[in-house]
């Protein structure tokens, strides 16, 4: 019973266009009055033939031409109105979706999903731009070809079995279509994503390219994917071409065909002469949508393929629970049978964990490359996707933490130093309002103050794309000043060392001072043994195991480590 239950349960995107529903109703109004009226004309030529033509009556032509102006003016004020009104339910759609793309794709990325998540606002651009092109306006007119099809059959039935033969002939082509141009046009779309991402990551590393002399060999490399993409969108545009050549061809045949029959018809005495020109224009009315979407059919199979893509995103990313705020954590750190996995690898990467980082401690880890450092630094943040166990952030699971309200109590500088495109100001103050004393603060407890007051716009300098336009060390101590930001409860510090010259480092080592001195928990990942003086406890990784935990001073003892004593200062 549950799985019929879920069977007929809609997704979430289909329930989101289901909240449009009123919306669609009113659009399938305006193309029923629409289509309705597109007979005017047709019945308009009727009355001049059976009415004015018989009684030659001035004032009967005057009227009947205003009653055909006022109804052919309605026609065009509903298809404007329903036209209209598809381009707001598109916005409207975008906005009600774009939040829960946004939180889709960014939870996919986070948890290391399949790269193709980035073209999800594609895709959803993709699928609103379908809902106001006219091929949406053809699937609410294709209803209507019925309609023109018996009044075809009221006026012969010999006419109304022909334009039956062409509408079927057309939704074979239709099919066709559908058939044989789908894959094509999507593969041909994915090539041109995949050329263009290959391109854009190439020209990130536009330096490291031009100073090892690699253009040539990356050139070629790009214009073997850049031919394989006109390979395959040329063949899925020539097949298009063909098939919208043959569709004409097919509708003008039948046109001809019909006015052909027609004319037997009137030799033999069984039709009016005018009917002939009524049922031609009746014949390319029913005609009409069904070529309109043949022509719009990639466009049609695009978009279902981005419904089908966000559909999935979605029910794999649901919206997240909304998490409690337990107070201001003190930051004490436990892990319980702590494992983490990585998609492709047969052994864990970290292996059973259990351990405790006492609150106001700063917590030194070493170990040799692989060993897992940096993924035990993602684990205690909660931004590792494959884990087993538990992480406790003061004693509650750390998934049941509100991550906006956690988020200011917690500080992290990862290995791979990433700013954003804004001002250095924005940057320390993550983005958030930006007070102004809290990031001087900031930036004098990672030793950039004065660094950046050299810089011409000083906090209002931009740091480019990633922090492109400053140095790695000046990346790296404003990355810093952007964990430390209001002296954060937690923070995590992965190789912060890294690019640093001495004054750099010594800027570190003093704003670990400070933040061990405010009580603050520091988890300190590094290569040089040096900086471990300030430590309390110093944790070794091997393999993902815990091969060596407990105080410096043990430390020290236990493998004779060159560790300099910790000075009083701390």
């Amino acid at each position: 019973m549950t799985s019929k239950l879920t069977f007929f349960r809609r997704s979430e995107l289909a329930a989101s266009l289901a909240r449009f529903k009123r919306e669609f109703l009113v659009v399938g109004f305006f193309s029923m009055v629409a289509n309705l009226l597109a007979l005017t004309p047709s019945v308009y030529m009727l009355q001049i033939f059976d009415r004015v033509m018989v009684s030659r009556n001035d004032l009967t032509l005057i009227a009947l031409s205003l009653i055909t102006l006022f109804l052919i003016a309605m026609m065009a004020f509903s298809e404007w109105a329903r036209a209209r009104l598809l381009v707001r339910l598109g916005v409207g759609m975008d906005d009600a979706l774009g939040n829960r793309v946004f939180g889709a794709t960014f939870e996919a990325r986070l948890n290391r999903a399949d790269p193709a998540v980035a073209r999800s606002f594609y895709d959803l651009g993709n699928f609103r731009q379908f809902l106001t092109s006219n091929g949406a306006i053809a699937f609410f007119d294709m209803p209507w070809t019925p309609i023109y099809l018996v009044v075809l059959f009221l006026l012969h039935p010999l006419l109304g079995w022909i334009s039956v033969f062409g509408v079927v002939l057309l939704a074979f082509m239709a099919w066709l279509t559908q058939r044989y141009t789908a894959q094509p046009v999507e593969q041909a779309r994915d090539a041109g994503i995949q050329v263009n991402q290959y391109l854009q990551s190439k020209l990130r590393n536009a330096e490291v390219v031009e100073s090892m002399g690699m253009l040539p060999d990356l050139w070629r490399r790009w214009l073997k994917r850049h031919h394989h993409h006109l390979r395959l969108a040329g063949k899925a545009q020539d097949l298009g071409h063909r098939i919208k050549d043959l569709t004409k061809f097919l509708r003008y045949s039948l046109q001809s065909i019909i006015l052909g029959a027609g004319a037997l018809l009137v030799i033999d005495g069984e039709l009016s002469p005018w009917v002939i020109v009524v049922g031609n224009l009746l014949l390319g009315r029913a005609l009409a949508p069904v070529e309109l979407a043949i022509g719009s059919w990639q466009g049609f199979t695009s978009a279902r393929t981005s419904f089908l893509r966000l559909e999935a995103l979605l029910a794999a990313h649901p919206g997240r629970a909304q998490g409690l705020f337990h107070g201001e954590p003190a930051g004490e750190i436990q892990l319980e049978n702590l494992v983490a996995t990585a998609p492709g690898r047969t052994e864990p990467i970290l292996q059973g964990l259990t351990l405790t980082f006492p609150a106001g401690e700063v917590i030194g880890m070493i170990g040799p490359s692989g060993s897992g450092k940096s993924t035990l630094a993602r684990v205690i943040l909660g931004i590792w996707p494959n884990v087993e166990g538990e992480v406790r952030l003061d004693g509650e699971p750390l998934a049941s933490w509100s991550r906006e309200e956690l988020g200011p109590y917690l500080g992290y500088l990862p290995q791979d130093v990433q700013l954003f495109d804004g001002t250095i100001a924005e940057n320390i103050a993550r983005f958030g309002p930006i007070e102004s004393e809290k990031v001087i603060r900031a930036a004098q407890l990672a030793g950039v103050h004065d660094m950046v007051l050299r810089f011409p716009r000083g906090y209002d300098t931009t740091a480019g794309v990633g922090g492109s336009y400053l140095s790695g060390g000046q990346r790296q101590r404003i990355a810093l000043a952007r964990a430390i930001y209001g002296e954060p409860n937690l923070i995590v510090l992965d190789e912060p060392n890294s690019n640093l010259d001495d004054a750099g480092e010594a800027a570190l080592t003093s704003a670990i001072k400070h933040l061990k001195a405010s009580g603050k928990t520091v988890v300190l990942i590094t290569h040089r043994l040096n900086i471990l003086a300030i430590a309390d406890r110093i944790l070794v990784l091997r393999q993902g195991a815990v091969e060596w935990y407990g105080s410096r001073h043990d430390f020290s003892n236990a493998f004779r480590a060159p560790v300099p004593p910790q000075q009083s200062a701390a």
